[in-house]
């Protein structure tokens, strides 16, 4: 059953049940008044017999056919009283109210040989008691089919809004982020547009983020495998050349002893070279010191390698009790600190930069912060800040960045350490 039907089933029955409980309260205050005037008019009809065993002739017809709740009729010998034309019902709830021998006709002879009838008449206050109750019956009709014409056109209204909106969702799923909801008069489908239109346009900045961070990967990725190459073709290839032709010349001087030791030197220096390029090579990929030291040692490495790489001075201060942690975490942490340091390197304009790791109750503390020139804040994020990011995420931290312009940047990095095991 669709929501508009069982709002109409809802409403009905609710009607049906007021009008029940109406017209039981109705009949039973009805039911109190008839009696009471019944029961007055059965005084009546007693006085009126014994008036008319009494005094018969001065019972005129001019003054008791208008008597209310009373009957009284003439009847010339052998005639019946006429029977009222009263429905069945009527009748039933003249017997349920007053009883079968209440509504037995009293008859007395007179001395002109006629008869004078009186019965009590409680039709025409049972009449009164339909008309009520058909009154009531037809005023809840009437509230009940202005309520669901009231309600269809409301709810309406609101289903259209609803449809609109289930088929925008449907184009949003489908990755159209550019749907947007129109308008309407009702204050609650304002707000629902309001809604959905912000969020339809925050799903189409994160789809213009997300290509735009996917090209910046791409581009990213082709610098990386470029600066790759040229190492090992300028620098490390340059030095397997190099101990190449050392090693041919050692053949060709083998024997003169002065030059083959010289050859040998430039061979061991070479070779020295090579190593440190190739380590240099391996921890830009890789950071292999992770492996065999804890995070501590390995950032206080990290800071004077940079240090002594960019000539901007760097302070590492850490705390006391601090956790081992994983591999995984520590891979984070290390590669969110060294992204930081670069950013410092490249955009900051600083002279120097601290680091503070340090145990905070149940987590852990990094707060990283330079005396550069700062920034403006809200600031569209780079690859950089995007990566300390999801790296944050991975950790299950909270990542908070400040600047300000000439007051430098501080990052500042809360990792609860049961996310981390």
């Amino acid at each position: 059953m669709s929501a508009l039907g069982r709002i109409n089933l809802g409403v009905s029955l609710l009607f049906v049940l007021v009008t029940l409980i109406g017209l039981a309260l109705l009949l039973r205050q009805a039911s109190q008044d008839v009696r009471r005037e019944l029961l007055a008019a059965e005084a009546v009809v007693e006085y009126l017999g014994e008036v008319a065993r009494t005094r018969p002739a001065s019972l005129r017809p001019e003054l008791t056919d208008n008597l209310r709740h009373i009957r009284v009729s003439w009847l010339q010998p052998g005639e019946q009283p006429k029977v009222q034309s009263e429905s069945a019902i009527e009748h039933w709830i003249a017997e349920r109210l007053l009883g079968s021998s209440s509504l037995v006709a009293d008859v007395w002879p007179l001395d002109d040989g006629r008869e004078l009838s009186i019965v009590l008449d409680p039709f025409d206050e049972i009449e009164e008691i339909q008309d009520s109750l058909l009154q009531l019956l037809l005023l809840s009709a009437f509230a009940l089919a202005l309520s669901l014409l009231t309600i269809r056109f409301a709810v309406r209204r609101g289903l259209g809004v609803l449809d609109e909106l289930l088929a925008a969702l449907n184009q949003v799923g489908a990755g159209r982020f550019d749907t947007r909801l129109q308008h309407h008069g009702l204050a609650e489908a304002q707000r629902l547009a309001g809604h959905f239109n912000a969020m339809a346009t925050t799903l189409q900045q994160v789809q213009a983020d997300n290509a735009e961070l996917t090209q910046a990967l791409l581009e990213l990725q082709e610098r990386e495998r470029t600066r790759l190459g040229q190492t090992l073709h300028d620098d490390l290839g340059q030095y397997l050349s190099g101990i190449r032709a050392q090693a041919c010349l050692l053949k060709v001087v083998a024997d003169r002893p002065q030059q083959v030791q010289d050859t040998a030197l430039q061979l061991d220096h070479n070779c020295e070279r090579l190593q440190h390029g190739f380590r240099r090579l391996i921890r830009d990929l890789y950071p292999v010191v992770l492996e065999r030291l804890e995070l501590g040692p390995a950032l206080q490495q990290l800071a004077a390698d940079w240090q002594q790489a960019q000539g901007i001075r760097c302070r590492l201060l850490l705390g006391e009790r601090l956790p081992s942690l994983p591999l995984a975490s520590k891979g984070h942490l290390y590669r969110l600190v060294q992204e930081a340091l670069t950013n410092v390197a490249r955009h900051a304009d600083a002279s120097e930069v601290r680091i503070r790791l340090q145990r905070r109750g149940q987590g852990l503390r990094l707060l990283v912060r330079d005396n550069g020139r700062g920034t403006q804040l809200p600031l569209r994020p780079g690859i950089g800040l995007r990566s300390m990011r999801e790296r944050s995420r991975s950790l299950g931290g909270e990542l908070r960045l400040h600047s300000r312009p000439q007051a430098g940047w501080a990052l500042c990095l809360s990792i609860p350490l049961e996310a981390t095991r």
